[in-house]
This record gives structure tokens, sequence and C-alpha cells, in this order.
């Protein structure tokens, strides 16, 4: 997921480059969320791991 978030923030800065501010913005808005989402499941996986690890 955060490979996603690499890949259109790539495509973001391009389109800005070349003057498409609508792609670029909406290509933008697309890397935030799948960025933020990559944080949350990240985080969630850490306390999984350190409550599985705390039982055995």
């Amino acid at each position: 997921m955060l490979y996603w978030a690499i890949v259109f923030f790539i495509v973001a800065l391009v389109a800005a480059v070349f003057g498409f501010g609508g792609i670029a913005s909406a290509s933008a808005g697309i890397a935030q969320i799948l960025f933020f989402i990559f944080v949350v499941l990240f985080i969630v996986a850490l306390v999984a791991r350190a409550i599985q690890g705390r039982g055995r």
C-alpha cells in the first residue's frame, strides 16, 4: 500500500510540473489517503504483534 501511495505521489508531482492541476490534486489526494490507511494498518499490526507476543 505504501508503494501505491508513492506511485500516486510521483504521478501528482509529474502532473504538477506539466501544469495539470486537476490531475495533480486528485493524485495527491489519493496518495494522502493511501498513506494514512497504511499508517493505521501499520499501527494496528504493531499493536496486534505486541499483544500476541505477551501471551506467549
